[in-house]
């Protein structure tokens, strides 16, 4: 029986349209407000847990937009799920806290620059989102890709 690792994330927006990305301090590389999914947690609580313990928001968390097939080198088979954050208002970006330390910035980034701050799968895993998210329907992907048909 397979048993990947799991992992769910937030896409969040400005109204710009641009991605929040966080900085990790433990990485070298941007990364989105998420985190690894608890024994017996479902991957939806998981990332709204992760949200508001690494950047201080209880905000509702949106429909799926991908289900990614990402193992990974270090960490053998993995499963991510990315979830529509949805557009975060003024407000809400005002309250934003790093509240567990494993995080040291954060920031809005367009589409076409998200090579210059993360690493390519999860670049093609963002853009699979949005698009996912432009025509309202979840997509499945390996290593951020959805699989030709």
């Amino acid at each position: 029986m397979a048993t990947p690792r799991v992992a769910a994330a937030a896409l969040f927006f400005d109204q710009a349209g641009h991605v929040m990305l966080v900085h990790p301090t433990y990485k070298d590389y941007w990364d989105l407000p998420g985190g690894i999914v608890e024994p017996g947690e479902s991957p939806m609580a998981a990332c709204a847990r992760e949200v508001s313990e690494e950047i201080g928001l209880t905000v509702p968390i949106g429909g799926l937009l991908v289900v990614d097939w990402a193992p990974a080198e270090r960490e053998g088979d993995k499963m991510v799920f990315l979830f529509d954050g949805g557009e975060l208002s003024e407000e809400d970006r005002a309250r934003i806290a790093f509240v567990d330390g494993e995080l040291d910035e954060w920031r809005f980034v367009a589409a076409e620059d998200l090579d210059q701050y993360t690493i390519t799968r999860l670049v093609r895993r963002i853009r699979t989102g949005i698009g996912a998210r432009a025509r309202g329907r979840a997509a499945y992907c390996e290593y951020g890709v959805e699989p030709v048909r």
